[in-house]
């Protein structure tokens, strides 16, 4: 091999392969008709599956004529097969399909929801979970995942925060690393076993920042807020190695993202370097004639030149293309780029030496949904809950007496994977109940009552479950259900309420006004904690909610979030105490929707209310509520207690091109084993532009066993104190920078140093 890199001019390996491949695609490509190149543009959907509104007709009769590139949301390796022997067989070149899907937050294995996963700030956990569905995927068909989904989130109105890692940009930021290692692998490693897929890191770019949470809605802000904080988690995966991108559905400075130069090349492509393939979103080319910018043919030919390479559904990529060139709108070099980067793509992943590599019934029926998957899941799962309140030590539950399990979210399976688990089958899950039940032991007498239906408003509960997982409408009315579940209460010494969002109620087109749990179900509540027992909310969300009352009224909380196909089990491993919560909370928690967006990594204003203080006059607050959430970014309760000692720095200054390490020693004052999130904070005192009042830079997961200590360390260099200023340069910028570390984005243990 080294002596062919030679020959070819090569200087390693890595430049062999990619002479090979450029060789090869050009061979190929002088093959191809002006229809067959236009044709790998083409992403029809096919199947089952359903995740957006088009469809697409004749597939199999295109693909034979070499108008397809890839297809999606076709499940199963036999069927897939089936499609590729089409594409391999019967087209005049015999080009292979890409075939892509959803997998989320897993394949049939499910991991809890993104959020959740963010949740356990476990970064060997984030990635093993994306390996895992790799496996299971790989062996099944799917050689593309549309994952991970990086948008920033900051306004949990918006029913996608559930499918993204939060609202920080560091956390944000090293999450993408995580999954786009556990589906490609890591640099230098990628695409090299048969178990690894191509991520397509979504949604580029700024989706998360719709105005008033409205799903699809405009996004306008300043290129410094663009790059400080939204274009991390991008540029992060990008950097990793990610394989393809997805343009969002959005505009970006009114141009939408599909048709966006600027976003799609100058950016992703002159400035970040990054060499994959970009495709639209579902119907993404052809939305953009309800945007205002063009007709059918407009779009297509825009989105072309903007850098877009692959058209999901609309078909407006591979058939304006054709049009365009004889208009000469579109070049030649144009569409060859496009089809070259589709090409590559299926080179990179082995389909043109194995067309059929990824379709593996036998290995697919031992790898997929294994027990040892689902044991890991298990174990992930239970470590991105989040501990809220446990006044009165109520949690752990003891294994003795009479348990009630009370709630309209307490007996249904198919709502535990949560939204986006378009491959998992919901009904082999088990539910609380039955997680309850199995967990708690023969000394644990279990009861259950359903307590109140989800929703009192019909409507509400109907488009909450439009994927079909509705929970069961009860037919008997309100009073009956409570009557049953005050009866069930009064015979329990301790009560589970299963209560909160169904699955669906978080997601795409999931955006919600009203961020409360719904109202039957507090009423339920009330009524529950009035029996006198003491009362655990397992509360279950795709999203921050606005518990003000209930982290004020209930003894304890248990945020689960939805925590995928072994959810039941590990959160009743919580609640027994198998497994000491860990999970700190990636979003802050609002009082109230009045006071979103809520974040903890906010600019002061020229008026800032006082430390502590609820309202001071001509000071930057509300008249009706204070400043603070419920909850803040970073928090999360224990079984056991941690203390920290004062923040050290190994400098009082540090030069541009060196380091400092700050450390901090943690201690577990309780009784029990923990895990503690130790998080590092920076603030930037002065400096050009007006910077964050704090701002996460590290974190680290450690055990400690009762009464042990241990010194956590952080390095800091000069990336951790640039940022993009008002001319759009990266600076770091001579000052005093002071440094917090502690359990949540509060942390008071600080230190200072300079910057020279």
């Amino acid at each position: 091999m080294l002596l062919a890199a030679l020959a070819l001019g090569c200087s390693d390996r890595q430049s062999y392969r990619d002479a090979k491949m450029d060789a090869f695609i050009d061979g190929l490509m002088e093959k191809m008709t002006l229809e067959e190149k236009a044709g790998q543009l083409n992403l029809p959907v096919a199947g089952t599956i359903v995740t957006g509104e088009g469809v697409s007709v004749g597939v199999e009769d295109r693909i034979a004529n070499g108008e397809v590139g890839g297809l999606f949301n076709v499940k199963g390796a036999a069927e897939i097969r089936r499609y590729q022997q089409i594409a391999v067989e019967k087209s005049r070149l015999g080009i292979p399909l890409i075939f892509g899907m959803d997998v989320i937050h897993g394949y049939e294995t499910v991991f809890p929801i993104p959020l959740g996963l963010a949740a356990s700030f476990d970064m060997e956990a984030v990635e093993q979970s994306a390996h895992i569905a790799a496996v299971e995927a790989s062996a099944d068909g799917i050689a593309w995942t549309f994952s991970p989904m990086v948008d920033l989130g900051r306004d949990p109105r918006w029913g996608r925060v559930s499918e993204g890692s939060g609202e920080d940009p560091y956390l944000n930021a090293r999450i993408a690393e995580a999954m786009v290692y556990g589906y490609q692998g890591r640099p230098g490693e990628q695409f090299v076993s048969k178990d690894q897929i191509m991520a397509c890191v979504k949604h580029f770019a700024l989706y998360g920042g719709a105005e008033a949470g409205r799903d699809y809605n405009t996004v306008d802000m300043s290129r410094q807020r663009m790059f400080n904080e939204y274009m991390t988690g991008y540029k992060a995966a990008a950097d990793a190695g990610a394989g393809s991108f997805m343009a969002s559905f959005n505009v970006v400075d009114d141009v939408p993202a599909s048709v966006n130069k600027w976003l799609l090349t100058d950016v992703l492509r002159d400035q970040w370097g990054w060499d994959g393939f970009v495709v639209s979103d579902y119907t993404g080319i052809s939305e953009c004639i309800l945007h205002g910018v063009g007709d059918y043919h407009e779009v297509g030919v825009r989105a072309l030149n903007a850098g877009m390479d692959m058209d999901m559904v609309a078909e407006a990529l591979p058939t304006q293309a054709i049009v365009g060139l004889k208009n000469g709108e579109v070049t030649m070099k144009t569409i060859d780029r496009a089809c070259r980067r589709i090409l590559e793509a299926k080179y990179k992943l082995g389909l043109f030496d194995d067309p059929y590599k990824f379709c593996r019934e036998q290995e697919a029926a031992s790898v997929v949904y294994s027990a040892e998957n689902r044991a890991i899941a298990r174990r992930i799962s239970g470590e991105s809950y989040v501990l809220l309140r446990n006044e009165g030590d109520v949690l752990p539950l003891d294994r003795k007496g009479t348990v009630a399990v009370i709630g309209p979210l307490a007996k249904t399976a198919e709502n535990m994977p949560g939204t986006w688990s378009v491959a998992a089958q919901h009904s082999r899950c088990a539910t609380l109940l039955d997680g309850i039940k199995e967990v708690a032991g023969p000394d644990v007498r279990v009861l259950y009552a359903k307590g109140s239906n989800l929703c009192s408003d019909y409507a509400l509960e109907m488009n909450s479950t439009m994927f079909g997982r509705e929970l069961g409408r009860d037919s008997r009315t309100d009073r009956q259900l409570l009557d049953e579940a005050l009866a069930v209460a009064r015979r329990s010494d301790v009560i589970v309420a299963a209560l909160g969002e169904a699955s669906e109620m978080s997601g795409e087109s999931s955006s919600r006004t009203s961020l409360d749990i719904p109202d039957v179900q507090k009423e339920l509540l009330k009524a529950l904690l009035k029996t006198g027992k003491p009362v655990v909310l397992v509360l279950f969300d795709g999203r921050p909610l606005t518990i003000e009352w209930e982290s004020k009224n209930v003894p304890a909380i248990l945020n689960v979030w939805f925590g995928g196909t072994e959810a039941a089990y590990s959160i009743a491993d919580v609640l027994f105490g198998d497994v000491n919560p860990s999970g700190k909370l990636p979003m802050t928690f609002p009082k109230n929707v009045g006071q979103i967006p809520i974040y903890y990594a906010h600019k002061n204003t020229g008026r800032p209310l006082d430390e502590g203080k609820w309202f001071m006059k001509f000071r930057s607050n509300y008249l009706d509520v204070d400043n603070d959430p419920v909850y803040p970014f970073g928090y999360g309760l224990s079984y056991t207690t941690f203390e920290y000692g004062p923040v050290t720095l190994s400098s009082a200054s540090m030069k541009p091109d060196g380091k400092i390490v700050a450390s901090v020693k943690v201690t577990n004052t309780g009784s029990v084993a923990g895990k503690e999130v130790v998080q590092m904070y920076i603030r930037d005192v002065k400096a050009s532009s007006s910077r964050p009042v704090r701002e996460l830079k590290g974190f680290e997961k450690v055990l400690l066993q009762p009464g042990e200590s241990r010194e956590v360390s952080f390095e800091i260099g000069v990336d951790a104190l640039s940022f993009w200023n008002q001319q759009m340069e990266y600076v770091a910028e001579p000052g005093e920078f002071r440094v917090y570390i502690g359990g949540d984005s509060r942390a008071t243990a600080e230190a200072s140093f300079e910057l020279l």
